[in-house]
C-alpha cells in the first residue's frame, strides 16, 4: 500500500536525482562539479545513522520484552543500515578520487567509518553463525546495543579530535558553514528526506517478506 510518506519519498528522491545532475551548483575550487555528490553521499550516511539507531532501539525492546518480532525488525534495520553505509563508502571514495586524487587516504574519518562498518558486518556474521534462534536473538541484541554508541564515537567524535581532510572534522568547516548556499540547499534537503524514506521503505518491505516467509515455514 502506497502511503503519503512513500509518495513523499518518491517525489523527493526523483527531484534529488534529476536536480542533483541538472541544477546549477557553486563553482568551488577543487570540488568543482563533484560537489553534486553532496546530494548522494551525505544523505546516505544520514539514512544509515537513523536506520542503525532504530535497529538499536528494537534491540533494546527485544531485551526488555523478548518479542521475536522486535529481533526481526532490529536485524532488518541493521542490514539496511549496512547497505546504506556501503553505498556511503563507495560514493565517498568516488568523491575522494576527484578531490584528493585517491580513493582512500590514511584519514581518521575514513578509517573510523571503515572500522564502524566492519563492526556491523561482524554483527551480520554473528547472527548467521548462531543456529539457535533464541540465543541468536539475545546475543545479537546485546551486541547491537553496544555497537551503536561505539559506531557514533568512531564516526562522529574521534575524527573531530584530530587533523582530518574530511569537511566538518579536524578543524575543517562543514559545508553548512561556508558553502552550502541556497542552490545546494534546494536539492540537499529533499535528497536527505528522500534517501531516508527510501531506507525505511526498504526495511518495511523486507520485514513484510520475512514475516510471510516465517508464516509459510510454520505451515509446512
Amino acid at each position: 500500500m502506497i502511503t503519503w510518506w512513500k509518495i513523499l519519498g518518491i517525489i523527493c528522491l526523483l527531484y534529488a536525482l534529476v536536480g542533483g545532475l541538472l541544477m546549477p551548483v557553486p563553482d568551488l575550487p577543487i570540488l568543482e562539479q563533484s560537489i553534486r555528490n553532496l546530494y548522494y553521499h551525505v544523505p546516505m550516511w544520514f539514512g544509515m545513522t537513523l536506520l542503525l539507531l532504530v535497529s538499536a532501539v528494537y534491540a533494546v525492546k527485544f531485551l526488555s520484552k523478548q518479542n521475536p518480532e522486535h529481533d526481526l525488525m532490529s536485524a532488518v534495520f541493521a542490514n539496511v543500515g549496512i547497505f546504506y553505509g556501503v553505498l556511503g563508502l563507495i560514493t565517498g571514495m568516488i568523491w575522494a578520487k576527484n578531490t584528493w586524487g585517491t580513493f582512500w587516504t590514511n584519514d581518521p574519518k575514513l578509517n573510523s567509518a571503515a572500522i564502524g562498518m566492519l563492526i556491523y558486518l561482524a554483527y551480520s556474521v554473528l547472527r548467521s553463525s548462531i543456529e539457535d534462534e533464541e540465543k541468536k536473538a539475545r546475543v545479537s541484541a546485546v551486541y547491537n546495543v553496544f555497537s551503536f554508541p561505539i559506531f557514533c564515537v568512531l564516526v562522529f567524535v574521534l575524527p573531530r579530535l584530530t587533523d582530518s581532510l574530511h569537511p566538518g572534522n579536524g578543524g575543517n568547516p562543514g559545508f553548512n558553514q561556508y558553502d552550502l548556499d541556497s542552490r545546494l540547499r534546494m536539492v540537499f534537503y529533499p535528497a536527505v528526506i528522500g534517501w531516508v524514506i527510501m531506507g525505511f521503505w526498504i526495511a518495511d518491505l523486507t520485514i513484510r517478506i520475512k514475516k510471510l516467509q516465517l508464516k509459510q515455514s510454520d505451515q509446512l
